[in-house]
């Protein structure tokens, strides 16, 4: 090789060094493509607003997502033996198709700002700044990084196991063989390991965050509060964060009275915590029997709320119904769980349910034997989880001879075979979000605006609501949205739902399950965050407390977040 061959070889090894055509020889054109639209379509607006790391992260798996479809179907064309491009022709593809996923990537990041200020306008906030694009790519880069070294992993346990068994196997059986095995490997570290490691720590924190004091509560001295030294259910640790936060947070009969200006009662409310007592059916039964105690069934109005995962009974859900019945109310919770309502669907899902059952069984037990001039109207009410297990607490083989009032479920979660049920069975001319239900009887819907006064409607002896939102994640997630468009999505639009909201196979469902996490980050009024005043509404119509728009509106007013 003369002088000028060896120099040019090195000028083109010092531009371009030889690692640099193993790298891209490594690299995917199929995944480069579909990582960058799968990027470029998880900036796009969805239910809930976005903060940069939130973003960041469903991004980041976004990309892997799509490179990872890409590598498989590159491995797939491979497989089936088709033909492929040299090894030349492919570096030079690799490095258009890394130029124009580039492309891609920056025009969607600068558009990204924009997309998210559609819903944070749409729920009054404050818009992103201008910053906020660099920082979710930044992050989405570390997350891509993260599980693109998971994969590698991954390929090499496969590869590993796969060369060990090509000496006594055939090479495609073993292949088979080294991902199943790998599969199993990697389930067990997930499912063993970290699920339950994770569940574990988290039970364990939020047992103790449960049995700590709610800050500025004070153990009550009246003797119909729970809680008192009157009560069946001790201060602590009988009823907990949760129980000691909701008997606490009621409204006085002198509040209610001084607003109404009338003589109004201090509300009962009774709570049982998951320390009251061993088991589901003995907190049941305390329950009744605190509520006897306190003669709550000689109330006009009985609300058996459930609680969510947590233990939670929003106080701002109750204390409107408390206002419109002047206070001669009573309201009872029964804790099942203290973990937040997802954890508590994973670790304990059949407890709330089980609860919720017993709890109905022995109120509604009693309750019934009362002669029917002189016991309470009787009312369910659940938010989230707990709008799922109140649902499932009555069979309505059980109660169709003697019903209760009505209910009030609001935030329903999308694993709910009721609301499913009657959402599928809707009018066909009303959307997804705010169905009408047959003739308007039994069912019906309502969200930010008051939409359960229906003209040709009239209510019949059971009245319920499902108090919804159509930005609420929690309600509209379905797993389907991997491959087709959902309904809710159709137009005419939710109020609270962006207009430039896309369905694209995939992210979409990737956009709705970070939305579920962080549906309770929205402002309030929006997502899966309900207001005092949408309750106003819907108890008025569930309990037929006969209030008029005015006087409604200055119980909102006076009762406004």
């Amino acid at each position: 090789m003369s002088v000028v061959a060896r120099l040019q070889t090195r000028v083109r090894g010092f531009i371009w060094p030889g690692w640099a055509n193993r790298i891209l020889r490594t690299l995917s054109i199929p995944g480069l493509i579909l990582a960058s639209l799968f990027f470029a379509a998880s900036l796009t607006p969805s239910l809930i607003p976005r903060t940069d790391d939130v973003q960041g992260i469903l991004s980041g798996l976004s990309l892997a997502a799509g490179y990872g479809l890409g590598v498989f179907l590159h491995w797939l064309w491979s497989y089936l033996e088709l033909p492929e491009f040299s090894d030349r022709t492919h570096n030079v593809l690799v490095l258009i198709a890394g130029g124009g996923a580039a492309v891609i990537v920056l025009v969607f990041l600068w558009q990204a700002t924009e997309w998210q200020n559609t819903i944070r306008e749409l729920m009054e906030q404050e818009p992103v700044d201008g910053n906020f694009p660099i920082r979710l790519g930044l992050i989405a880069a570390a997350v891509f990084a993260a599980t693109l070294a998971v994969a590698r992993l991954f390929q090499l346990l496969v590869r590993f196991v796969a060369m060990r068994l090509r000496r006594f196997i055939p090479r495609r059986l073993s292949n088979v063989i080294g991902v199943l095995a790998s599969v199993a490997v990697f389930w067990a570290v997930i499912d063993g390991v970290i699920l339950e490691y994770g569940l574990r720590t988290a039970d364990r924190s939020f047992q103790q965050f449960d049995v700590r004091d709610f800050p500025g509560a004070e153990q009550p001295t009246d003797p119909l509060k729970t809680g008192s030294d009157a009560s069946l259910i001790p201060w602590d640790p009988g009823l907990g964060r949760q129980g000691q936060r909701f008997v606490t947070q009621a409204p006085s009969g002198e509040e209610i009275g001084a607003f109404l200006e009338a003589e109004a009662q201090d509300p009962l409310r009774v709570y049982v915590g998951l320390n009251a007592a061993e088991t589901i059916e003995e907190r049941a039964r305390l329950a009744l029997e605190e509520l006897q105690r306190i003669n709550a069934f000689d109330r006009s109005v009985l609300v058996l709320a459930t609680p969510t995962g947590r233990g939670w009974v929003d106080s701002r859900a109750i204390t409107p119904m408390e206002y419109l019945h002047g206070g001669d109310i009573a309201t009872v919770a029964v804790q099942y769980s203290y973990l937040p309502s997802w954890l508590s669907l994973m670790a304990e899902s059949q407890y709330g349910h089980e609860t919720a059952q017993a709890v109905f069984a022995e109120v509604y037990g009693h309750w019934k034997q009362l002669p029917a001039d002189e016991r309470p109207e009787l009312y369910l009410y659940g938010l989230s989880l707990g709008a799922l297990n109140s649902e499932r607490s009555a069979d309505l083989y059980d109660v169709i001879g003697d019903p209760f009032s009505g209910a009030l479920w609001s935030g329903p979660p999308f694993r709910s075979e009721t609301w499913r049920d009657i959402t599928r069975q809707r009018h066909p001319d009303s959307p997804a979000w705010l169905p009408r239900f047959r003739d308007g009887s039994v069912v019906r819907f309502t969200n930010q605006e008051n939409h359960l006064d229906i003209a040709d409607a009239d209510w019949g002896p059971m009245r319920i609501v499902y108090l919804q939102y159509a930005s609420d994640p929690i309600t509209f997630f379905e797993p389907q949205a991997l491959y087709r468009k959902p309904e809710w999505m159709q137009h005419p639009r939710g109020p609270d739902v962006s207009p430039d909201l896309t369905w694209y196979p995939m992210i979409t469902m990737l956009q709705l399950a970070v939305d579920v996490t962080i549906g309770d980050a929205a402002p309030r009024g929006y997502g899966h965050v309900y207001a005092t005043e949408h309750y106003i509404d819907a108890w008025n119509a569930v309990s037929n407390a006969g209030w008029s728009d005015e006087e409604l509106r200055w119980l909102k007013r006076h009762l406004a977040d």
